[in-house]
């Protein structure tokens, strides 16, 4: 069909427009040719006309239909044209908020600035294994192609990923490599994966920074290979960089910084590893704070550089390495703060302190350093001279130092990067990711711009060429002929950039003279290369020249390209690095000079050969390294098979899903997505199946075309007679081929047609209902017509006469019909009465009855209950009683068990007593010798004190008479007139003397008692002293213990490790001996580790504990015996006192005394009292003065003892310290101990897999012994048999086998015989458990018999022959895991039902209770069982998910189960020509419910448990229900409304399959409402506020971000649908914030259920049962 008969009325075109590029108008008029003007409506409902040239017509671009706008191929479009692409792309990103689409084979990827739940490791799964295509575009979806090609096809692939800064590149880069992480595991235990992506951080820290148009730009290009083995596993990575951006380490534009890694040390200087640095804040060194502001909003630079370390450590790139290297960053921003000065008209010298820092770090030297930075050597003739330098090229020097060694740093950093990810094997094949930069243009372009655009060109140039290899081989395979096609050829551009005396050509020639300058070498540009029609002089410029390449033109500024090229430092300074005292730094500049001497460079072959330099060892400039390597990877990237990530930057502004048309379509233009659609245009870009094409435009079809049988026929014959131009398509071998515009042009017509049969349906419609409205009006008519006509005709008969005649008439008749009416109703309510009177008699007699029944009914139950109550009472007692008089029993047995330990304590505790009593018995004998003394001693005293006494009081009465005499003369020479008042006084004075006397004789009694409270706490102090010498020898017996536990230790480890030796040659007397050996040392290491731990942990706690207790005991006798000290202090003090006061009182007396016999002469009974109060004063002075003496002495003592017990205290407090460092070493070793401990959990966790296959080893072996053993008995029964015969007569019957061992040699066969007693035989398909039940009775024989050894192998048989034959042998047959989970949940139920256990016994029969197992208490083979159990039914549901996962999509999703409503939506994408799509086979619903049919089936034929079955059911419809609903969320395609309506049909078949098998309570239904509610959303309207409502109350099982994610995926299959506004999204998305719900978008499909094995009571009696002939069991005999 022509172009020009598309421009019909109600078509719509795009027009250009400024501000938004392009926009929509529709035609108001069809055109013909030869019109000079096309009529529009644009949309904001203006006219515009647009004049067109007849002669040569240029009509706008044609709109796609709605039907095709949001593909997700732009080349399924049927109008291929810039505006068609940045609609599609615009309708996506932003309605749909969908960043992937695909161009071709490119992906385009627009940066949505924005955090997206889309590569979780679900969505990773659900794109693995896929067919490109079949899934929404992602960059999952390319790593999946480029893998499966490469497994496919055993080539390399490379995925290229390009774009400007700020798109997107490094993310999408990182998260391919991430995705080849996830999906090929690495073989080896080194995790090189993680080591792949951990690399991430680092390269990003040290080459990206932050620029104005992304806050993380990558400064360099990076191609990462990923190596894989020959299983297509990692097996190590490796990474090559391209033009790192070393001008930014000094200088950076406004708004940008440097890169990160230096504003990460910064912010750390002031943490204790970085003090040496003397680092500061960024703002403070002059190559970080020249863009301004020094933080990215969002960022911390401390946590970065916390992850920058670990991943340093995660690549074995050790501590010393990351000082180094933060070395030598430190010494890089001190060297840029070093000031340069002027000094003199042509000399500079620097100074600064700075300086010196950078010098320590870098161990180079000052002098030396400030000489060749202000300094150049000259090289002449006959002389060297040395000149100094201005102080702009000795700045100019301090920079080129600082980007060299950065410069050499990152290579460093790659390099160990790339040695710590090679990993040892062969590389079979790799998948390269290219993060490379995009075409630039800016203002001002520099050298780097200009190498990024020649590395463009080539990449541009290798892309054009694989789309024409391609379409090629797309064209080769359909059987269509190949045409050649115009496209823009770049060649041009790269001979003028590469050639001889091209662009790089001249600036290297430039760079040979010493005078050379930037302007001298523009010239040369001018003069070699003006002829080119690719090269071009600016009018306004005479220091820039234009290119036009591929994307746009581009000016560079010709200014500094001669210094970057050439990348110059001067030789004194390097030798100056590569005598460095820190070698790190010496190396980069060694390895510089070797690299010089030895590499060779690889040259790119240009049009014409170029000039060779004459200087061999003239170094190499920047851009012919640049070229080498552009080479280098041209020539990696054409071995491989390429891939296409191009990112684009949707916003300047970096705002979340923001769409600026102009700057999409200047990148667009840039990457070579248009070069794309043009391409694609000129050829035959619309793509379909002949099935697709059928379904799509049956309608078009006469009923002659649609009868026949052949649909690819069919398809041409409508094609040819549907548009006449048979070169606007062409005929393939699967697919029609369509020019641009043709597809538009068919859903023209299939509008066309629907329009019209909608006009034609609601023509009919309207004219029925309008005669039907006319109809019911001209029946009102009649109606009304013959009602006027009856009144006229009344009017014109009607007189009064008659009119009284009929009124009396209505009378007669009214008295007349009330009459007989009244006669009715009479008899009516007469019978009516009389039927309620019988009726209701006969009710109350048959309620009366039915009470007397039911009275009578309550008599009998109340009997019944009350007599089947007491039976039962009665049978419970019994049981009761059973269970008490047992369990008293127990208890009895228990307390007679602990009494006679009690007993035997006792008798310990009693012997123990004894010795303590004859102990004490000695120590009373002794106190009673001590007494015997003391008592003879007071004896002696006293006699000593009755002489003294007898003495004193002679020589008292001496004095008395004497002083008789006295008196009888005083009373002669006195008068007696003061008498009586001398003898008051010395009354008074006698009676105050006498109280005194008392309380002297008090005080004496308490200096007794003080005195005998001193001696027992002396006593007490010795006993003190005595148990010194006790704690001595207690600590030394404790060290003995300890010495003698470890030496016990090292005996049993040895002794252990002898027992494990023999065993394991005992076990393996048939191995060869590198395994025995094997075999014995990990046996070895396993139960040493384990029992020496054991050991030691035992031994270290009960030392802890006794070493704490003797310690406390220690610290309490020392607090005693300082309370004792302090108490005996105190009681001195007190006795001292007291002897103070007495002595006082004495004197006091004695003075007294001296004037009575002066005053008192004549009373001579007074005197002679007075005589006696002082000679008991006197014997008081004496024994105080004995007594003091005493205590004197006592004190001498008891401060000698004291200092002896200070100085044992300081012992004890000496072996206080000891104990305590004895105790912190104890502690330390305690450490030690945990610390191995935990070295020896990570050892069993490694192990744990080993040691879980030695303990399955194991129990086979211990099965052999147990074999052997039997085997050996028997022979030796044999052999005492047979000389038992040889003995007796001759003819003795021969020996009989035991039927003990008969049956336990059953048994062991019967195990080995699992594997093939599968469900064959009657019986076996009659009783599916009966090898459980077989089971069973052997291991109640072994119960009954009262062997562990023989029922623990019989228990370790069976475990061991199930996992033979699920786990090895028959792990993926469903028959067989059916079969085993159905016997292994049956044994566990007899092992719990004949357990003896009351929980267990509540519904077994008296038979069953009585054979019950007796001896053994099986709990812990029963936990063994139950695992085996749960690991069979795991492995029962991983096989039917596989079998069933194949079927899920195709028939809940892809296959139309109603007929007559396509779902199918016009796609035309084209998928690859070298991805491989097998031809499988059409899965349907009812394939579903087939093979849920079959695994139901089995299930009940081996008799599995219905809650089992309940459960397996409910787990298979969850991952139906998570596989379909996470490929929705994943298929744009499926969110459409019929779609929904497909799926509700699917589930109602699902629902409709329970009630068949009777499984509506299985729960299953629930599993499936996250299906339903999204069918459900996909068929609502969604529109209003109402049903944003509506879709949150009824979306309850779906997530926000599920939600969100149908709707924005929303796509209508027909024009008359309408799609989701992106307001009404907006609107859900409000009310879903206060909802609570995952932010996960898939659900997990490997998630399991937990299952519970539940416990059924067999009704099977097992005396009854027969082991039938048919399985071949004769080796078993019933005993």
């Amino acid at each position: 069909m022509a172009v020009l008969e598309l421009y019909t009325k109600y078509n719509r075109v795009w027009i250009s427009d400024e501000e938004h590029v392009w926009k929509s108008a529709e035609i108001v008029k069809d055109f013909h040719s030869g019109d000079k003007v096309l009529e529009l409506l644009l949309e904001d409902g203006s006219e515009y006309c647009y004049t067109v040239d007849p002669s040569k017509p240029q009509l706008p671009p044609l709109r796609n239909p709605d039907i095709l706008v949001g593909e997700n191929d732009l080349t399924a479009l049927s109008y291929l044209h810039e505006p068609a692409v940045l609609h599609n792309l615009k309708v996506r990103f932003v309605e749909s908020r969908i960043i992937y689409t695909y161009c071709g084979i490119i992906l385009v990827a627009l940066n949505p600035y924005k955090q997206l739940p889309i590569y979780g490791d679900a969505i990773i799964h659900a794109y693995s294994g896929q067919n490109m295509g079949d899934m929404d575009p992602h960059i999952f979806a390319v790593a999946e192609e480029a893998y499966k090609q490469m497994a496919r096809n055993h080539k390399n692939q490379s995925i290229i990923v390009s774009g400007e800064s700020g798109a997107g590149k490094t993310v999408s880069a990182r998260y391919a490599m991430r995705y080849f992480a996830v999906v090929s595991k690495s073989a080896n235990k080194t995790r090189v994966e993680d080591k792949v992506l951990a690399s991430n951080p680092i390269t990003e820290a040290i080459g990206n920074a932050k620029t104005t148009r992304n806050d993380n730009s990558s400064r360099f290009g990076k191609y990462t290979e990923i190596s894989f083995d020959r299983k297509y596993r990692i097996i190590g990575a490796n990474m090559r960089t391209y033009l790192l951006e070393k001008s930014r380490v000094v200088f950076q534009a406004e708004n940008e910084r440097n890169y990160h890694i230096f504003y990460q040390i910064c912010s750390c200087a002031d943490s204790p590893a970085f003090k040496n640095l003397r680092l500061q804040s960024a703002d403070k060194f002059n190559y970080t704070c020249m863009g301004g502001d020094i933080t990215i909003e969002g960022v911390n630079d401390k946590k970065d550089l916390e992850e920058t370390r670990q991943t340093f450590s995660l690549l074995g790139l050790k501590e010393d390495f990351q000082s180094d290297v933060f070395k030598v960053l430190a010494a890089i921003l001190h060297l840029g703060n070093v000031e340069i000065k002027n000094t003199g008209d042509d000399k500079s010298l620097p100074s600064d302190p700075h300086l010196a820092v950078f010098c320590e770090l870098l161990g180079v030297s000052a002098e030396g350093l400030v000489r060749w930075l202000c300094h150049r050597r000259i090289v002449l003739v006959a002389e060297t001279v040395v000149k100094p330098v201005p102080k702009d090229r000795a700045v100019n020097a301090r920079d080129a130092l600082a980007k060299h060694i950065y410069a050499h740093l990152f290579d460093c950093i790659i390099n160990r990067i790339n040695t710590a990810l090679q990993v040892p094997g062969k590389q079979h094949a790799f998948i390269g990711v290219l993060d490379i930069y995009g075409f630039e243009t800016f203002d001002i372009n520099s050298f780097e711009q200009f190498c990024i655009n020649y590395a463009n060109e080539k990449l541009q140039q290798q892309f054009n060429l694989h789309v024409f290899k391609l379409e090629q081989e797309e064209y080769m395979k359909e059987d269509i002929p190949w045409t050649l096609i115009d496209f823009y050829d770049n060649q041009p551009v790269i001979d003028l950039i590469e050639a001889k005396m091209g662009i790089l050509d001249l600036l290297d020639e430039e760079c040979l003279f010493p005078q050379g300058t930037d302007q001298s070498w523009l010239q040369k540009l001018y003069n070699y290369l003006q002829a080119s029609p690719m090269f071009e002089k600016p009018r306004l410029s005479n220091e820039a020249f234009v290119i036009q390449h591929f994307a746009d033109k581009v000016e560079y500024q010709c200014r500094g390209f001669l210094e970057k090229n050439r990348d110059a430092l001067y030789e004194e300074l390097v030798d100056m690095m590569r005598s460095s005292k820190l070698p790190f730094l010496a190396n980069f500049f060694q390895e510089e000079e070797k690299n010089a001497a030895i590499g060779k460079s690889v040259k790119v072959k240009p049009a014409r050969p170029s000039v060779k330099p004459a200087n061999k060892n003239l170094r190499t400039s920047v851009g012919d390294k640049f070229r080498s390597s552009l080479s280098l990877l041209m020539e990696t990237l054409n071995a491989t098979t390429p891939h296409y990530v191009r990112c684009i930057k949707p916003n300047d502004e970096k705002l979340p899903f923001e769409y600026d048309s102009r700057r999409v379509v200047q990148q667009l233009r840039a990457c070579g997505v248009l070069e794309t659609i043009r391409i694609s245009a000129q050829s035959y870009p619309s793509r379909w199946t002949y099935i697709e094409f059928y379904s799509r435009y049956s309608i078009l079809m006469s009923h002659m075309e649609a009868d026949l049988n052949d649909k690819k026929q069919t398809c041409k014959n409508v094609l040819q007679r549907l548009i006449h131009d048979s070169n606007q398509y062409k005929f393939g071998r699967t697919k029609i081929f369509f020019r641009a515009g043709q597809v538009a042009y068919l859903e023209k017509l299939r509008l066309d047609r629907l329009r019209g049969a909608c006009e034609t349906i609601q023509k009919h419609a309207r004219g029925w209902s309008q005669r039907r409205k006319y109809l019911a009006l001209r029946k009102a008519a009649i109606i009304l017509q013959q009602y006027v006509r009856g009144k006229r005709t009344i009017r014109k008969t009607v007189t009064a006469a008659t009119l009284k005649q009929g009124w009396a008439a209505l009378v007669i008749q009214r008295h007349w019909r009330g009459y007989r009416l009244r006669q009715v109703y009479q008899v009516v309510r007469l019978a009516t009465i009389t039927i309620q009177a019988f009726t209701r008699g006969w009710i109350a007699r048959k309620r009366y009855k039915k009470m007397i029944e039911e009275h009578k009914a309550l008599v009998i139950q109340k009997y019944a209950r009350a007599w089947l109550a007491r039976r039962r009472f009665q049978t419970m007692r019994r049981l009761v009683l059973n269970v008490q008089l047992s369990y008293r029993v127990q208890q009895l047995r228990k307390k007679i068990e602990e009494q006679n330990k009690e007993n035997r304590g006792l008798l310990e505790r009693l012997t123990s007593l004894a010795n303590s009593h004859s102990q004490t018995m000695e120590k009373l004998q002794g106190l009673e010798t001590q007494l015997e003394k003391s008592t003879n001693q007071k004896a002696s005293l006293e006699k000593r004190e009755k002489k003294a006494k007898e003495d004193t009081i002679a020589q008292l009465q001496k004095e008395v008479e004497v002083l008789n005499l006295e008196k009888e003369k005083l009373e002669k020479t006195f008068e007696r007139q003061d008498h009586e008042a001398e003898v008051a006084t010395l009354k008074e004075e006698i009676k105050r003397l006498k109280e005194e006397r008392v309380i002297l004789q008090r005080k004496l009694e308490e200096g007794a008692q003080a005195n005998s409270d001193l001696q027992e706490q002396v006593i007490q102090l010795t006993k003190h002293v005595k148990l010194i010498p006790e704690l001595r020898r207690d600590l030394n017996n404790l060290q003995n213990q300890r010495n003698n536990m470890e030496r016990k230790m090292k005996q049993q480890s040895e002794q252990a490790r002898g027992k494990v030796s023999e065993i394991a040659r005992q076990l393996l007397e048939g191995v060869v001996e590198e395994e025995l050996s094997f075999w014995v040392s990990v046996l070895e290491f396993v139960k040493c580790l384990t029992f020496v731990g054991r050991i030691l942990e035992n031994h270290q706690r009960e030392q802890k504990e006794s070493y704490e207790t003797q310690v406390e005991g220690l610290k309490l006798k020392v607090d005693h015996l300082e309370n004792e000290n302090s108490k005996l202090q105190n009681l001195f003090q007190e006795k001292s006192n007291v002897n103070e006061n007495i002595c006082q009182e004495v004197s006091r007396l004695s003075s007294e005394n001296s004037v009575i016999p002066e005053l008192k002469l004549r009373v001579s009974e007074l005197q002679r009292q007075k005589q006696e109060l002082e000679g008991l004063v006197e014997e008081q002075k004496r024994e105080l003065t004995e007594i003091s003496h005493n205590l004197q002495k006592k004190i001498t003592e008891e401060s000698s003892q004291r200092r002896y017990f200070e100085e044992k205290a300081e012992e004890l407090e000496g072996e206080k310290r000891e104990l305590q460092g004895r105790v912190e070493e104890l502690e330390e070793e305690n450490d030690h101990l945990k610390r191995q401990q935990l070295m020896e959990n990570e050892v069993k966790s490694k192990l744990r897999e080993e040691t879980s296959r030695l303990t399955a080893e194991n129990m086979d072996f211990d099965e052999l012994l147990d074999q052997k053993d039997r085997l050996i008995k028997k022979l030796q029964t044999q052999v005492k048999s047979l000389e038992t015969s040889q003995r007796g007569s001759t003819g003795a019957p021969a020996p009989h086998v035991n039927k003990e061992i008969e049956s336990i040699q059953a048994v062991s066969t019967f195990s080995s015989h699992l594997l093939f007693l599968k469900q064959r035989g009657v019986a076996v398909n009659m009783i599916p458990t009966l090898p459980a039940y077989i089971l069973f009775m052997c291991i109640r024989h072994a119960d009954y018999l009262n062997d562990e050894a023989k029922l623990k192998s019989l228990m370790n048989a069976i475990i061991g022959g199930v996992k033979k034959v699920i786990v090895v042998n028959h792990q993926k047959d469903l028959e067989f895991l059916s079969f085993w989970l159905s016997n292994t949940h049956q044994l566990l139920n007899c092992l719990k039902q004949y357990s003896g256990e009351e929980e267990f016994l509540k519904q077994s029969t008296p038979r069953q209770k009585k054979n019950c197992l007796q001896n053994f208490d099986l709990s812990e083979h029963r936990q063994i069982l139950s695992d085996l159990a749960i690991q069979i039914y795991h492995r029962f549901i991983s096989v039917m998910q596989k079998t069933l996962t194949p079927t899920i999509v195709p028939g809940m999703l892809e296959h139309e189960s109603l007929q007559g409503i396509s779902s199918m939506k016009p796609t035309g994408f084209r998928k690859r020509s070298n991805s491989f799509y097998e031809e499988s086979e059409t899965y349907t619903i009812s394939s579903i419910l087939q093979h849920l049919t079959v695994f139901h089936s089995t299930m009940n034929h081996h008799s599995l448990d219905q809650g089992l079955i309940k459960q397996v059911i409910k787990q298979l419809f969850y991952l139906v229900a998570a596989i379909t609903l996470n490929n929705i969320m994943l298929r744009k395609d499926m969110c459409s409304c019929r779609k929904g309506m497909q799926i509700r049909c699917n589930i109602s078949y699902l629902e409709e399959w329970l009630k068949e098998k009777e499984l509506q309570n299985v729960n299953a239904m629930d599993t499936l409402k996250p299906l339903a509610q999204t069918a459900w959303l996909l068929q609502v309207n969604k529109s209003t506020d109402d049903d944003a409502k509506e879709i949150i109350e009824k979306c309850s099982e779906l997530s926000p971000v599920q939600i969100v994610k149908i709707l924005n995926s929303y796509t209508p299959i027909d024009d008359f649908e309408k799609r989701v506004t992106s307001s009404f999204v907006r609107k859900v998305q409000s009310l879903l914030q206060d909802h609570e719900g995952s932010a996960q978008l898939m659900l997990d499909a490997d998630y399991r259920f937990q299952v519970t094995f539940p416990f059924c009571t067999s009704t099977q009696a097992l005396e009854l049962l027969q082991v039938p002939n048919s399985l071949h069991l004769d080796f078993l005999n019933r005993i």
